[in-house]
């Protein structure tokens, strides 16, 4: 509970006092030859080239953006700023010495999305794709989004980041969902909604084992829903449990050590064995399940 009191303050503080922009600004316009850096992500360019006449762009302390118009692009660069200050806060680490800037692509026709996952050749029911450390979206000005579904690829953004090299898959996906939802929940708080994070609880029998889980490469087709949950679940309570210790492991998987090794290190006084860790985590993940409080923050 300390720690989640603690989170929340530092949100409402950023978001009321560390912004860099606010929401009556508009975000500046810029030449594409005067942007600071250049996307090295070939993507990049593959995106530039759909109606290349129609793109404009625009930049700030951490992210340079690439859009049709200002008033799409300007609440997320709002966002992507906030949610980098929330993780770089979170993570207790400072900006990394030589840091590049993240290029975020905001498309805003479905058929230019849909030109570009064939020029990409991505999926087709991709909404979205985090890149080699730039970001590909698809924002409809008719719609209003809602949902942490921004601030998690935007802490992917930020984690590449801090972690080059990459983490695994379930924390990676997991610490996006984490951090994204209680600090959607906050933004929403602080500009007056009723608003708190969910972290939705695993039914018994749809649990994937820890050595199943911290072992997947990418999320599993059959099973897309519970694998982010319940990676969800697993940094949340590793966080609750200890979050120096947390970090460590973090740190020690950034380094690509294995998870069991990293754990017995940095929980061994909590987790004598991987098994512990297991046994403890699946009534963690489980509770609740199928009442009205398996939503609500603990």
């Amino acid at each position: 509970m300390r720690f989640m009191l603690i989170f929340t303050i530092s949100i409402l503080c950023l978001v009321t006092g560390n912004a860099q922009i606010n929401e009556s600004s508009s975000l500046p316009e810029i030449e594409f030859s005067q942007l600071s850096q250049r996307d090295p992500n070939p993507l990049g360019e593959k995106a530039l080239a759909i109606h290349s006449e129609q793109w404009k762009h625009g930049e700030t302390e951490h992210f340079i953006y690439h859009f049709v118009h200002t008033y799409v692009a300007t609440p997320i660069s709002i966002e992507a700023e906030f949610h980098y200050r929330v993780v770089a806060r979170e993570l207790e680490r400072d900006q990394p010495a030589t840091d590049t800037k993240s290029h975020i692509y905001i498309f805003e026709q479905p058929q230019d999305w849909q030109q570009f996952q064939m020029f990409g050749q991505l999926e087709k029911w991709t909404g979205g794709i985090h890149s080699a450390g730039s970001l590909f979206i698809v924002r409809n000005p008719a719609y209003k989004f809602t949902d942490n579904s921004l601030g998690h690829e935007i802490v992917h953004l930020v984690l590449h980041r801090f972690y080059p090299d990459g983490i695994p898959c379930w924390l990676d996906e997991g610490l996006a969902q984490y951090v994204s939802k209680g600090a959607h929940a906050s933004y929403q708080r602080a500009r007056g909604y009723i608003a708190k994070p969910h972290s939705p609880a695993i039914a018994a029998q749809d649990f994937i084992p820890l050595p199943t889980l911290v072992a997947m490469t990418h999320p599993p087709s059959d099973r897309v829903e519970t694998f982010y949950d319940e990676s969800e679940r697993l940094v949340r309570f590793l966080v609750l449990t200890d979050k120096a210790s947390f970090l460590a492991v973090l740190d020690a998987l950034g380094r690509h050590q294995p998870f069991d090794t990293a754990l017995l290190r940095t929980y061994a006084g909590k987790f004598p064995n991987p098994t512990a860790l297991e046994e403890k985590f699946r009534d963690y993940a489980s509770k609740d399940f199928g009442t009205s409080l398996q939503q609500v923050d603990d």
